[in-house]
């Protein structure tokens, strides 16, 4: 087996081990209450953290294997391939509008990808990786409070796209976290062993602080998102970060010049119209339902109009239909036309007739 088929091999699982984890994130934000560390404790988000550990692993592995323009566009299976995997798990079809947006978004990614050139320094410097340190913490502090923001309002005007909105900003602080830490393995690969401790270890330990960052910002990124537009938009934020970080700072550029560089915009474009796509297509599957006409067992899943005119009662904090209701309705009338039965302790006593005298 050629280094390139292996390469592109590590490459597919390893793109099929990032949507599972996704898939798992999406499930335990699905049936979990919010919780600051009650994840530590749950053996299945563990589970999702081995997975995405394996997918970096395979990747870097991969990347060491295979040129940079074959490996990096594969990466972007995971979108492909998380929709479908779900299905299949969770029993359910995916939408047109859904797959439409996905495939915008990987045709989008990997012509940026393609387009991307790796000519210019190995790794970052002293001053860059200042710039590039200050830079996405400024990012994650910003995406984050704006997530923030965005979730309280949406908790105070329920059935708006603040969820749908709150999602991207915190999967987008994900992928920068995420693509932040890249260039800075990188980094730390080429230079471990003639760069300083002092410089080192520091550069480590802010490389392990974003992995994290970028762990709980994904996993909170699922919540009240559902699986695609979550996971597109950490999808294309990691990359393009490396790219732009790449770009600025490495004196790296787009291929084949001025027309490669339109080109890349144009595929910046078109994977910027899928996430839209995606995050429109969410809310309005999360929150098209009408006010107060949902099911409590899955909210934001509409249930069917009531039959024969019956009305609504609300049961157990939801809302449900019951015969008891119609029945209440149609006896209401009738009221004045019975006497009054008297109750002691909760219980009817019926009353005996009494003779005349």
């Amino acid at each position: 087996m050629s280094a390139l088929t292996a390469a592109a091999l590590l490459s597919l699982v390893s793109a099929i081990s990032y949507a599972l984890a996704a898939i798992v994130q999406e499930r335990i934000a699905a049936t979990t209450s919010p919780s600051r560390w009650g994840l530590l404790r749950s053996g299945t988000w563990w589970t999702a953290v081995g997975l995405q550990g394996a997918g970096a692993l395979l990747h870097v592995v991969a990347l060491g294997l295979g040129p940079l323009t074959v490996v990096q566009p594969l990466g972007v299976l995971t979108l492909v391939l998380a929709a479908p995997m779900a299905a299949v798990v969770g029993r359910r079809r995916v939408a047109a509008a859904t797959w439409r947006g996905i495939l915008l978004v990987s045709a989008g990614l990997a012509g940026v990808l393609l387009l991307t050139g790796d000519a210019g320094a190995d790794s970052l410097h002293g001053s860059g990786q200042l710039s590039l340190a200050v830079g996405v913490l400024g990012a994650l502090a910003l995406l984050v409070g704006t997530a923030a923001v965005v979730g309280r309002r949406g908790r105070a005007r329920p059935g708006g796209r603040a969820p749908a909105l709150r999602s991207v900003c915190l999967a987008l602080a994900a992928g920068v976290a995420y693509g932040a830490a890249s260039v800075f393995v990188k980094t730390l690969a080429d230079r471990w062993m003639s760069a300083p401790l002092l410089i080192s270890v520091p550069l480590a330990v802010l490389t392990v602080a974003l992995a994290a960052a970028g762990l709980a910002t994904s996993q909170a990124s699922y919540r009240g998102g559902g699986l695609a537009t979550p996971l597109a938009t950490a999808t294309v934020a990691n990359p393009v970060v490396a790219a732009a970080a790449g770009i600025v700072l490495l004196d790296e550029g787009f291929r084949y010049g001025a027309t490669g560089t339109v080109l890349a915009l144009v595929a910046g474009a078109v994977a910027a119209w899928g996430l839209v796509a995606l995050t429109i297509d969410s809310a309005r599957r999360t929150h098209g339902a009408p006010p107060g006409h949902t099911s409590p067992d899955e909210p934001g899943r509409a249930l069917p109009p009531p039959r024969d005119g019956g009305s609504q009662v609300q049961h157990g904090g939801g809302t449900g239909h019951t015969a008891d209701a119609e029945f209440a309705n149609r006896n209401r009338s009738d009221d004045g036309a019975r006497p009054a039965v008297p109750r002691t302790g909760g219980r009817a006593v019926a009353r005996r007739p009494v003779a005349a005298p």
